[in-house]
Parts: structure tokens; sequence; C-alpha cells
């Protein structure tokens, strides 16, 4: 019986271990140009050290969001960021080749940070700007949010006890700050939500000062707009998440 409560008390106190181990983050840089007039990519992140299923959640979840903006051809699927990185400069390469008076190198630029950690939600914001052609380039943001405590994303869905209710409160929220009447349709002040019936934005980040709605350019206004986000502290919409976040 001594010897059972050893063993139990032993394997808690391993598992106790693995459990508050930190993680931990370097840089990933990567930059790829050929020549002076060619494309390039110029790509700086954070990359979860180690082989735990958190740091290997967090790497995949970036690797596969850097490689959706570079990808534009989809008939390959790139596997990793230096595959993605090839596709893209080869993506152009035929491009120049098919219009050479018409084609100008295209640019991908990807930075991310850490923007939270309170120890159980980590969020990592990922900025790209891409121009492949075109009178400008697209800025574009992802945030990325993990449970650090099961080592799983959470993806948009899973962020709230009740969309619809969430959804609900933040078009008050919404219609307060951009100065839109409680009865008005939600484009009446020029916005356009399609089938003019507000919804939530693709991104939502955890930040150190509330909740971060972040619409893109032209997600519900011009991109002469820049994108629209609403901030919402956490005492106010606590009650509406899965995982409250003390302020």
């Amino acid at each position: 019986m001594n010897n059972r409560f050893f063993c139990l008390l032993t394997l808690f106190f391993i598992l106790s271990c693995e459990t508050k181990e930190e993680l931990t983050f370097e840089p990933l840089s990567i930059s790829k140009k050929e020549c002076q007039d060619c494309s390039f990519v110029t790509i700086n992140v954070p990359k979860a050290i180690g082989n735990s299923k958190l740091a290997n959640t967090i790497n995949i979840a970036i690797s596969e969001e850097i490689i959706s903006w570079l990808s534009f051809n989809e008939t390959g699927k790139a596997n990793n960021i230096k595959e993605g990185i090839d596709a893209f400069i080869t993506d152009y390469n035929e491009l120049k080749n098919k219009y050479p008076e018409e084609s100008m190198p295209w640019e991908a630029t990807i930075n991310g940070d850490i923007v939270f950690d309170n120890g159980q939600i980590l969020t990592i914001q990922l900025e790209s700007y891409l121009f492949t052609g075109g009178a400008h380039g697209i800025n574009s943001v992802r945030f990325l949010n993990f449970n650090k405590l099961n080592a799983t994303e959470l993806y948009r869905e899973e962020l709230f006890t009740s969309k619809e209710t969430f959804t609900s409160y933040a078009e008050e929220v919404f219609r307060t700050q951009e100065h839109i009447p409680a009865e008005a349709n939600i484009n009446s002040t020029g916005f356009m939500f399609e089938t003019e019936t507000f919804y939530l934005p693709e991104n939502i980040g955890y930040t150190d000062d509330g909740l971060l709605l972040y619409y893109e350019p032209y997600e519900i206004a011009s991109y002469a707009d820049g994108p629209i986000t609403l901030l919402l502290p956490y005492k106010e919409v606590n009650s509406y998440l899965k995982l409250a976040v003390t302020p």
C-alpha cells in the first residue's frame, strides 16, 4: 500500500513538473532574394522551442498561416515555410516569363509577435505586406490564439459561450463607437456588411488591454478606410468568454 502511494506521488510530481514547464521562444528569421530586381521574401516570427505538444501546435499554426499568405498556385501545396517561399518566387518567375514588360517584382514581408500571455492563453499576432502587382500592396493581420493548458489552438467559434449572444453585444458596442443609430441599417453610414447584417470579423485576438475585434481592409469597408477595430475590456466581455481573463 505504501509502495503504491509512493508511485502515485512520484507520478503526480512528474506530471506537475511537465505542466509547469515554461514555453520559450526564439526568433525565426528567413530572407530570400535572388537578385537586385527579383522578388523577395522576408519573414521574422517567433518559434516555440522544443517538441512539446504546445510548441508543435504553435509552430504548425504559424507555418500554415505563412504558407497560406504565400500560396497563389492552387495546383501545388507547400509542406513547410521554405517550400512556401520557393513557390512564391517560382509563381512570380513564371508570370514574368509570360509578361516580361508588365511584371514588377513581388514582395512578401511577414512579421510576428507575442501580444498576450497570461499563463493560460497565448496570442500571437502576424502581420503581412504582400505586393503581387497592381496599384498597391495588401496589408493583413492574423491573430492566433492558443489554450496553453491543453495545448490547442483556439478558433474563433471556440472563444464564446454563445457566439450569437456575443455578436449581439458586439453590435451594440460597434454601433455606439461608429455612431450608427440602433434602429438604422448597419450599413447606413457607409459600411459594407454583406446581407446588411452585422457579423464578427475573421480576426479576434486577446491583448493586454482587452479582446480585439479586427476587421481587415475590404472586410466591411473600403481599402481607403483601413482596418476597423473594436477593443472590448475584459471586465465587459468575460461573461461571454469560455476562458475569462482577469483584468
